[in-house]
Formats: C-alpha cells, sequence, structure tokens
C-alpha cells in the first residue's frame, strides 16, 4: 500500500502543471524582446576595430575623499570613473550591461545568460567562467551574495533597499545564483538586480565597508586605480589581462591605455584647463556662453572641434526645485504662483540667443508625455481614487506655462500670480509680501555655478517686483551635495534626477516616492509624498503591456506638472561637446546620445 501511494504522488507530481522555464537568455528586454540576436558581434554604435592606445584626461568640477561609491558618506563626493555614467565604469562592473541604443534591453557581462521567469518571479544569473576580478581571483557566486549583504547592511540608497524585494537569494551552483522576489518586487526588479555593480568579497571587509576609503579598489572592470591626490586626481590604467576585452558586450568600449579625472574649484577654472589642453573635452548647455568660450587659437586653427549629438531621449529637466518639507512650500497653489513668475521668454531672448525650448513636461518630446495627448481610459481609471487632483487643462494635454512678451515687464503674468497668491491668503503691504500669517515671505536659492547664478537672478529679479524677498547663495560642489544629501535647503536648481530615459522605472520610486521623501541621501529632494503619485509609480513599474506603460507614466506626468514641484526652466534637445582633434568617436550616434567610453585616441 505505501509503495502505491508513494507512485500515485510521484505520478500526481509529474503530471501536475509546472512553471513554464525559459531557456537562459544572453539579454532580457523591460518589454518586448532585445533587439539584438544571441550570436550578436557587438553593440551598433561602437567602433569595434577602435584602436586601444594613448591617454585621455577628462575634467570636472568639485572634489572626492573616497573611492567607494556605495557607500552614504561618499555619495557624490566619491571619485569619478569608479562607476559612472559618463565616464564609463571603469572599475566596478553589473551583472548585466544597457545597450544604449534600446530603450532599456541588457545584454551579458558578468553573467553571460540570464533565465527569467515569464513572471518575472525569480532570475538565475549565470556567471561567465572567464569573469576575473583585476587581481585575477575569479567571480563567483559567493561574490554576488556578498555584494547583496554589504549592500544591505552598509550600502546606500538606491542599493540599501534592493534586498527588500528578494524573498530569496541562493546559490544554484559554483556559478550561478537565483533572485526570487517577494509581493515588494515589480516586473522591473529583475533588470534592476542585473545593473548593480557586483564587489568582491575577499577585497572588503563587512564591518569596515561603510567607511571612506582612498585606498585602491578592486574591481572586474576594464581599469585599475594607479594613483590618488586626494580631492584633485584620480588615474586608471588599463587592465592588461581584463576578462571581458572580447565578449560582444564590450567590443569597441575602454580605448584608451590610460584615463585622468581632474577637478576643479569652478567651472571657469576648467574651461582655461581645457583651452591649455589639459582636458580633452568640454561641454555647456548654454549656447551663446559657448560660442564666446571658443573664441580662443586652438578653435580657430581646427585643433578643436565643436559638434552637436542628436538624441532621441526626453530632455533632462532642470528649474528651480521647492523642498516641500518646508511650510512655505507646502502649499500646491503657492508653487504653482511661483512657477508662473519664471521668465523664460526673456531668459531665452537675452541669455541664450533664442536657442532653447521652454520644458514643460517631464518626459517632452516623447510619447510618454502628457502635453498634446488627451488622458484615455486607463489614465482615467488610475486617476478615479483621487478626483480633482489634475487640472482639465492638464487632463487633455492642453496646459501651457504662461508666455510673457520677453521684455521682463509683463505686467499681465504678474497680476495673474498675485491674484493666485491673494486668493491663498497673502497679501501686498508696503511692497513686501506677507504670507496668511503676516510674516514676510521669501526664499533662498542655493546655486553652484556662474550660470546658475545668472538663472536665479532672473527669477530673483521677477519674484521682487510682487514684493518676494529671494537670496542667493552660492555654494561649491561638496557643500551643495552636502546640503541635499540632509534636505538643508529651500530653493536649488538642478535636475529632477538623472539622465531622462524612454524607459523611466523604479529610479522614479527615488525620485518622487513617499518613501524616499524623507530617507538621507536619497534623490526625492523635493519631498515629494503623494498616494496618487505612489500609485502612477506601482502602476509603470507592473506594466505588462506599452499601453498601461504608457498610461501609467502619463499620469505621473500629469500629477508632477499639476503639483508644481519645480519650475522647470529649459532645454536644448541637441548634446553639445567641444574637444580636441585628436579624439575620434563612431559614426553612429544611439538614441541616449554620445557614449565617451567609446571614442579614442587617433594613432599618431
Amino acid at each position: 500500500m505505501g509503495r502505491v501511494l508513494v507512485w500515485l504522488i510521484a505520478a500526481i507530481i509529474t503530471l501536475s502543471p509546472q512553471p513554464a522555464l525559459s531557456a537562459p537568455k544572453h539579454a532580457i528586454a523591460m518589454q518586448g524582446e532585445p533587439a539584438l540576436p544571441a550570436d550578436y558581434a557587438h553593440f551598433n554604435y561602437v567602433n569595434p576595430d577602435a584602436p586601444k592606445a594613448g591617454s585621455i584626461t577628462y575634467c570636472v568640477v568639485g572634489s572626492f575623499d573616497n573611492l567607494n561609491p556605495f557607500i552614504l558618506k561618499s555619495l557624490r563626493t566619491t571619485a569619478r570613473g569608479i562607476i559612472d555614467r559618463i565616464f564609463g565604469n571603469l572599475v566596478f562592473e553589473p551583472l548585466m550591461q544597457r545597450n544604449d541604443d534600446e530603450a532599456f534591453s541588457l545584454y551579458g557581462l558578468l553573467a553571460d545568460t540570464a533565465d527569467m521567469d515569464p513572471e518575472r518571479k525569480s532570475i538565475e544569473f549565470h556567471l561567465d567562467p572567464r569573469a576575473k576580478w583585476s587581481d585575477g581571483q575569479p567571480v563567483t557566486a559567493e561574490d554576488v551574495l556578498f555584494t547583496y549583504d554589504v549592500f544591505t547592511e552598509k550600502g546606500r540608497p538606491p542599493y540599501s533597499a534592493r534586498m527588500s524585494m528578494v524573498a530569496k537569494l541562493e546559490k544554484t551552483g559554483d556559478r550561478s545564483v537565483r533572485f526570487t522576489f517577494n509581493d515588494k518586487a515589480n516586473r522591473e526588479t529583475p533588470l534592476v538586480i542585473a545593473m548593480t555593480p557586483i564587489v568582491p568579497k575577499h577585497a572588503f571587509d563587512k564591518e569596515t565597508f561603510d567607511r571612506t576609503t582612498l585606498k585602491p579598489v578592486i574591481g572586474s572592470g576594464p581599469y585599475t586605480v594607479v594613483h590618488v591626490a586626494p580631492g584633485q586626481r584620480i588615474v586608471f590604467k588599463r587592465n592588461p589581462n581584463y576578462w571581458g576585452k572580447d565578449i560582444p558586450a564590450k567590443r569597441g568600449f575602454d580605448n584608451y591605455d590610460q584615463i585622468t579625472i581632474e577637478y576643479f574649484l569652478n567651472a571657469n577654472a576648467k574651461l582655461e584647463a581645457f583651452k591649455k589642453g589639459i582636458c580633452a573635452i568640454a561641454d555647456d548647455s548654454d549656447p551663446v556662453k559657448r560660442e564666446r568660450d571658443l573664441d580662443f587659437p586652438a578653435f580657430h586653427k581646427g585643433d578643436v572641434i565643436a559638434e552637436t549629438f542628436d538624441t532621441g531621449i526626453p530632455p533632462v529637466v532642470t528649474g528651480f526645485l521647492f523642498n516641500t518639507r518646508l511650510q512655505k512650500f507646502s502649499n500646491p497653489v503657492v508653487r504653482r504662483a511661483l512657477g508662473m513668475l519664471y521668465d523664460f521668454e526673456w531668459a531665452n531672448k537675452n541669455l541664450f540667443g533664442g536657442k532653447y525650448m521652454r520644458t514643460m513636461s517631464y518626459w517632452q518630446n516623447s510619447e510618454l508625455s502628457a502635453l498634446g495627448h488627451p488622458a484615455g481610459d486607463r489614465e482615467k481609471a488610475l486617476l478615479a481614487p483621487y478626483p480633482g487632483r489634475v487640472p482639465a487643462d492638464v487632463m487633455d494635454g492642453t496646459w501651457r506655462p504662461p508666455v510673457t512678451d520677453g521684455t521682463g515687464q509683463d505686467r499681465k503674468v504678474l497680476k495673474a500670480a498675485f491674484d493666485i497668491f491673494k486668493g491663498a491668503g497673502y497679501a501686498l503691504q508696503d511692497g513686501v509680501m506677507l504670507d496668511p500669517e503676516g510674516k514676510p515671505f521669501g526664499f533662498e536659492i542655493l546655486t553652484a555655478s556662474q550660470n546658475e547664478e545668472r538663472l536665479a537672478a532672473i527669477y530673483q529679479r521677477t519674484l521682487a517686483k510682487i514684493g518676494i524677498d529671494v537670496t542667493i547663495r552660492s555654494l561649491d560642489g561638496d557643500q551643495i551635495q552636502s546640503r541635499k544629501q540632509r534636505f538643508n535647503f529651500e530653493v536649488l536648481i538642478g535636475a529632477s534626477g538623472f539622465e531622462n530615459s524612454l524607459s523611466p522605472g523604479i529610479e522614479q520610486f527615488g525620485r518622487w516616492g513617499s518613501a524616499a521623501a524623507n530617507a538621507e541621501g536619497s534623490f526625492n529632494l523635493a519631498g515629494v509624498a503623494d498616494p496618487a503619485i505612489d500609485a502612477a509609480l506601482e502602476a509603470m513599474v507592473d506594466a505588462r503591456s506599452r499601453e498601461d506603460y504608457v498610461a501609467a507614466v502619463r499620469v505621473l506626468d500629469r500629477l508632477l506638472i499639476s503639483g508644481h514641484y519645480m519650475v522647470p526652466m529649459q532645454h536644448n534637445t541637441q548634446q553639445w561637446l567641444a574637444y580636441w582633434s585628436y579624439l575620434e568617436h563612431p559614426r553612429k550616434t544611439p538614441i541616449s546620445g554620445y557614449r565617451l567610453p567609446t571614442w579614442w585616441r587617433k594613432p599618431k
């Protein structure tokens, strides 16, 4: 009888429906399928035959006191290049590499394949047997487990929070690990895990991981740190034994023998260093200023080249960002009135030569934007639990900020803003704006450059006309970062986050989610804590169809526009660079814009 029962149980298990298992894949995508086949040779925006020789010096404004980019104490004062979206991940690498010519697809790097459950409840990574740390030791499953353990206990956001979405992390083989997710995870979670940099267990002490260090760190990347001058310079040298130099996701990248990153106190000093040939590349978002700055002999002789690059992504949103944790900025009606008083037309005419466009949406120039797109049934359903949160003109896609006559004296916009203040209980007395409690209303804007000071001064001048007292305080990069980290500011000029994309995802929780509003070191600088926005974020990352995804992002856009958390300024859809003519770059620019790690130095 016992044998019969065992046989029956075995038969039931065999015949019961089993979860569908996909074969391990060379790439994964947020939506749809990756564009490149398993036998792809390289990304289509690189020169796979680029010469690998010579050196380059990049220049930045700021300082650094740490080489560990994963801890809270360093945050943005970590040495650039260790992991770096602009200069490349020179030291640390993730399990999979992003293809910058797709909205959001990842290809094998430390993990040569991944096996993702169709419901995205789990993902198993298979490490490339060739993967090694710069000291020659192999990258192992234990390194992956250690990374998530130490990030959880000692890391900074967003790394510290990622294990909260993992129900189980297990070693499934000598070179394989599986992540099984809990109810906090979403459909993007497996890709976020795949993009997380991995650190070597043997080279870090968990107990001291959260302490700053200037000792060269060991990673799996193409370069090693060979020289550190604290706060001034960091020098990377190509690792001749770099394990990944021939894998498809890295062909055409990392083309210099040596990379130096020089730090300067301010933008003017950095510009002068570029003119002297110390810095290889200069960028500037101000078209009038950059034309003036290029008036020097090397440019006129053709030794310096200026070039623009087209992108296919929404522009980065920059503007005056309000700290809504403060009582003075807690009322969205007040923020709306303040938002009306940035005179873009005057600034564009007098500062930018008419070459800029007004930024009005967080995903402008894309199908994700609320502009020009009336809300459909999917969006209305998402917003139904939050009636009245989005004004009618934002819902139907016709909202636009006020347009002035460009003279700097347009009284109709001033009156419209003042009427809103008046309706909120504010009053003008002896030329001073008083809040509902009878106290003078004003605030401080933090700036980190002369360009920011000029923009703040424009805003200051307009606000003064209705009695709002604005002061401008200029700080260096480290001071600004310290203030941001502790949310110790009233208004600052900055971006809504990192560079924008056609596939916004979990990073948006860090920028706008309630859980990040008071988490020290988070990028929710405005202090946004709104259940409607949280719901839109959840719908965005849980969307299973393109239609649902677009609807969720548009709802998020409508809520951010309606909340007036910042005063968006202006943008230019092209990227601009000036560079010394000894550099060369691939003919194709990916949709995300130029990628410096694919450039090379011309052979002598």
